[in-house]
């Protein structure tokens, strides 16, 4: 099947057609044989060949797709399919903290991201008794794993992708609030903020690393509190930390992977993701057997994948987590005229996700004797694999209709072109109307509506959702000192029902390089290159047009 995107053909070519000749068909038949058809002639077949040929229709169809280590490892003689590995400090100590980080070095080096949980170590300044020392807390392991992070190479093949979390009642939780706090710290006359918005790659205090609190059970009884109250604003400022919620039987799933969806409480936990691309589905009858495929999909993908260490072997066998995702939830949204809301014909098709998953993956763990998962559903951000199917990622609206994308030329000249969102010129060619397509842009004004659909998709999801919310500039009439307490009752009223928050607000991350514009001159102006040579614009690192 033909690519809806030049952009998406040109990622296939790139990152993971096998060889020059390799067609996105080929590419549905080789990661199906190699998960779960007969491999190497073993005849060790793991999925019907009826079931086999319907999965590699619906993959050549963009209607499932695998993740992305799925699709890179299709066909190569090493098997590393899981996207991410979850790992946490198990003991402060001198031992650990180079246990912890060969972990993540190790799980890096497959190609996967890594969460890392640093709640169990001391706090700075505690007498250490063996040394006579004193504790250097647990910001400096942080510290240490971004440059991991930053001198690794995923697999060799792409960048890496970390993320640190804390529990909020921490005695350190307060130099983690402001670790990513770039303007407050100098370099020369200038801060870092303003030198990543010239050179986007300049090396920051974990600027490789996502970090989030953990909130527990007792945030749950006085919600409204010093540390959560300056973790709302600095999330409103700069965007992290993020939140991360475990309540209930959740409470000690506090470790997350790259991108959050998948929670777990046991350390070298695994992430194995697909996702159903809703925009493409013909029908609930068809949905019910997508979910049903993928399901089964991802269990074999237990059984043949690959692990970086013995541990991972262990934990994924007692806990065969899978994550089963979703993705075009705007555009099908779009399709039917609906906004950005939960509205009843999507709840019956999240009811038969929620059920369809866990029957198929118990089903087919049964068969094989495997532990059925202890979590069947997570939503990932699907940011390269929904470009291939040429739609919008996850469960995260349309970024922008239309967008200037700005990018610095050998490092001297500013050029910026002007794009229209494949997936929305689909729809403009469809008949909808531009001004009409709501944007993530759009939908930063109003962030509640936002938190709702989170809210309310959350009841269908076992693990988590990764759904970054747009914010207004920090400063702006709609995002500023003045909005923290509203916007704090906001998380307060729908924290309890998710699993986790992160946020963009708009230029918070400096060199930004998309900005929204009116669909009718990105429209007019499209694919052509502008180069802008403002001594200005240049020296402060912004493009000013």
């Amino acid at each position: 099947m033909a690519f809806k995107t030049e952009l998406g053909e040109t990622i296939f070519k790139q990152k993971y057609a096998s060889n020059p000749y390799e067609t996105w068909d080929d590419k549905a038949h080789s990661v199906v044989n190699s998960v779960c058809g007969d491999l190497n002639g073993t005849k060790n077949i793991l999925m019907e060949k009826k079931d086999r040929d319907r999965l590699t229709k619906y993959i050549a169809e963009f209607k499932f797709m695998p993740g992305g280590r799925y699709l890179w490892y299709a066909g190569r003689e090493a098997r590393f399919y899981n996207n991410c590995y979850l790992l946490r400090l198990e003991e402060d100590s001198r031992e650990e903290w180079a246990g912890v980080t060969e972990r993540a070095m190790t799980c890096l080096m497959t190609g996967g991201g890594i969460g890392v949980d640093i709640s169990r170590a001391r706090p700075s300044g505690r007498q250490l008794k063996r040394t006579g020392g004193v504790a250097s807390g647990p910001i400096p392991l942080l510290y240490t794993l971004n440059e991991v992070g930053r001198n690794v190479m995923q697999g060799g093949s792409r960048r890496s992708a970390l993320y640190g979390s804390m529990n909020w009642q921490h005695e350190d939780v307060w130099k983690l609030l402001h670790a990513k706090n770039w303007h407050d710290i100098k370099v020369g006359d200038t801060n870092i903020a303003e030198l990543k918005k010239a050179d986007f790659n300049f090396p920051a205090p974990l600027d490789m690393m996502n970090v989030s609190l953990n909130y527990d059970d007792a945030w749950l009884k006085d919600p409204i509190n010093d540390v959560f109250m300056e973790n709302v604003r600095q999330a409103m400022m700069t965007g992290e930390p993020g939140f991360s919620f475990n309540f209930g039987d959740k409470q000690n799933e506090t470790l997350r992977n790259a991108c959050t969806e998948i929670t777990s409480e046991d350390d070298s936990d695994v992430c194995n993701l697909g996702s159903v691309n809703l925009a493409n589905i013909e029908s609930i009858e068809e949905f019910k057997d997508v979910v049903s495929l993928g399901s089964k999909f991802l269990v074999c993908g237990l059984m043949r994948a690959h692990l970086p260490y013995e541990k991972v072997y262990k934990v994924r066998q007692a806990n065969s987590r899978i994550g089963l995702g979703l993705m075009g939830m705007h555009e099908w949204l779009l399709q039917r005229g609906y906004k950005y809301e939960m509205v009843d014909e999507l709840k019956k098709w999240m009811k038969v996700y929620e059920t369809q998953s866990k029957e198929s993956a118990d089903e087919h763990c049964d068969r094989f004797l495997l532990q059925p998962p202890k979590g069947y559903r997570a939503i990932a951000p699907t940011g390269t694999i929904s470009i291939l199917a040429g739609t919008t990622s996850g469960v995260e609206p349309i970024y922008a209709v239309a967008y200037r994308r700005r990018y610095l030329s050998d490092g001297t000249k500013w050029k910026h072109q002007f794009v229209v969102d494949g997936t929305a010129q689909a729809l403009v060619d469809s008949g909808i109307d531009p001004n009409k397509i709501e944007s993530a842009v759009d939908l930063a004004a109003d962030p509640e509506r936002r938190l709702k659909f989170q809210y309310e998709l959350q009841k269908y999801v076992d693990h988590a959702i990764s759904s970054t919310l747009n914010l207004p500039a920090w400063g702006s009439e709609l995002n500023n000192e003045d909005k923290i307490v509203g916007f704090a009752n906001l998380i307060k009223k729908y924290g309890p029902g998710l699993r986790g928050l992160t946020f963009y607000p708009d230029m918070a991350r400096g060199g930004q390089p998309i900005t929204s514009v009116p669909y009718e001159e990105a429209h007019s102006k499209r694919g052509v290159v502008y180069e802008d040579n403002s001594e200005e614009q240049c020296l402060s690192g912004v493009c000013g047009i």
